[in-house]
C-alpha cells in the first residue's frame, strides 16, 4: 500500500441530574444589550448547580454531527453530575465576539465554543473576560489560561473515511436497492463551505483512498453551506452519475442530502463525526461512518468543572487515534456483513499510523 498525496484539481483526483435544558436562538441578538441576552439566559443559571453554556457553529444544532455530538456529552454528564446546560445558537460567524461577550457576561461555570470559526472573537474575549472558563473546540488560544483548546485530529479521521471509501468500493456489495461497482472503482467526497477546513479533510480523504490504491478515482465538489442539503444532494448526484457508488460528506446537517442521493441512484453513503446510520431515515445507505469522541471531550470538561479541576484541561488538549479519539464505526444496517477487507484494512491504517509510517500532509490545526 502507498500514501501519496492527494491532487490540487478541485473537480477529479487519481471521517445527578439538570434539571432544565434550553436553546437561546442568539441570530440577530448582537444587536441587543448585554443585560437583555444576559437576563435571557439566567433563567439556566442559580441552584447551586454547575451552569454550562454551550455555543453552536454556524451550522446550528440538530446538525446530527459536530454540533450534536458536542451536545450529547453534556446530555451524559446531566445524568451523571448536578448541572444544566443552556444551548446557544448562532449561526452568524459574525456575532461570535458579541455573543460570546453576552454569554460570559451571564453566570455560567464554562462556556464552550463550537468550531474554529469562534477563535478569533475568543482570542479577544478570553483576555476580557479572563475569570470565565471556556472551552475551544478545533483550535487553541495560546497563552490563555482560561481556555481548553480540544484539536481533534480530522486529518486522521478523514484518512480512516478514505480508507473505508477505498476498500469497499472494490467490493461487491448490494444492500436493498443499492449496489457498488466494483470494475469502476470510483468514489466520491461532498464538502459543505469550500474553506481550508474543510479541503483539508478532503486531501486527507484521498489520501485514505489513495493508501488502500492509488488508482481508485475520487470525484468532490462543494455544496456551498452547512445546512443546504439540496446543494450537497446535487453534487452527491453528480458524482454518482460519473460513476461514484461511495460519497463520503464533510457538510454537517447539509450531508443529510448525501444520504438521500445514494438512496435515490441506488449507491452507498458514509457518514461523519457521529454514528449518522443512526437514523432510521438512511441507514440502508450509511456503510459506516468516520466518528470522533467529541461528545466524551464535552463530558470530561463538564466533569472537570463540576469537580473543580478545569486548570487540568488548559491549554491543547487532542481528539486522536492514539488516545481513542477517532474511529471508523459500520452502519448499523451493515453489522457484521460487510467484507473482512474491511476491518483488516482499518486495523492495518490504524497500526500504521501507531507505527508513524503515515504521514499526513495537514498537520493539527489545519485539519
Amino acid at each position: 500500500m502507498d500514501t501519496r498525496n492527494g491532487s490540487d484539481d478541485t473537480q477529479r483526483h487519481s471521517s445527578t441530574t439538570g434539571v432544565s435544558r434550553r436553546t437561546v436562538l442568539a441570530s440577530g441578538a448582537a444587536g441587543i444589550g448585554t443585560a437583555a441576552l444576559a437576563g435571557c439566559m439566567d433563567g439556566a443559571s442559580g441552584g447551586g448547580e454547575t451552569n454550562i453554556a454551550v455555543i453552536s457553529s454556524p451550522a446550528g444544532f440538530g446538525d446530527n454531527a459536530f454540533n450534536d455530538n458536542a451536545v450529547s456529552g453534556l446530555e451524559d454528564a446531566e445524568d451523571d453530575f448536578d448541572l444544566e446546560f443552556t444551548q446557544v445558537e448562532e449561526r452568524s460567524e459574525s456575532n461570535y465576539p458579541s455573543v460570546q461577550a453576552n454569554t460570559a457576561d451571564g453566570d455560567y461555570d464554562l462556556i464552550i465554543c463550537i468550531g474554529d470559526n469562534h477563535t478569533d472573537a475568543l482570542v479577544e474575549n478570553a483576555d476580557e473576560y479572563s475569570d470565565q472558563n471556556w472551552m475551544l473546540i478545533n483550535n487553541v488560544v495560546e497563552g490563555a489560561d482560561n481556555v481548553s483548546g480540544w484539536i481533534e485530529m480530522n486529518n486522521e479521521m478523514s484518512f480512516l473515511a478514505g480508507v473505508a471509501a477505498g476498500t469497499l468500493t472494490q467490493e461487491d456489495i448490494e444492500h436493498e436497492d443499492s449496489s457498488t461497482d466494483p470494475d469502476e472503482d470510483i468514489v466520491g467526497f461532498v464538502g459543505g463551505e469550500q474553506i481550508d477546513l474543510i479541503e483539508a479533510f478532503e486531501v486527507s480523504y484521498i489520501q485514505g483512498v489513495e493508501w488502500v490504491d492509488e488508482d481508485i478515482e475520487v470525484l468532490d465538489g462543494y455544496g456551498g453551506s452547512f445546512d443546504d442539503a439540496s446543494a450537497a444532494a446535487n453534487q452527491a448526484e453528480s458524482q454518482m452519475d460519473a460513476g461514484a457508488d461511495i460519497v463520503w460528506h464533510a457538510a454537517s446537517s447539509a450531508g443529510e442530502g448525501v444520504f438521500s442521493a445514494a438512496q435515490d441512484n441506488g449507491r452507498f453513503a458514509l457518514g461523519v463525526d457521529t454514528d449518522q446510520s443512526e437514523s432510521e431515515d438512511y441507514q440502508d445507505v450509511i456503510l459506516g461512518s468516520a466518528v470522533k469522541a467529541l461528545n466524551q471531550a464535552t463530558y470530561d470538561m463538564a466533569e472537570a468543572v463540576t469537580e473543580d479541576n478545569f486548570g487540568d484541561f488548559v491549554g491543547e488538549q487532542n481528539l486522536s487515534l492514539e488516545n481513542g479519539g477517532i474511529d471508523f464505526v459500520v452502519g448499523q444496517a451493515f453489522d457484521g456483513d460487510l467484507p473482512d477487507t474491511l476491518d483488516e484494512n482499518l486495523e492495518e491504517a490504524i497500526q500504521a499510523f501507531e507505527d508513524d509510517e503515515i504521514d499526513l500532509e495537514c498537520g493539527p490545526t489545519g485539519c
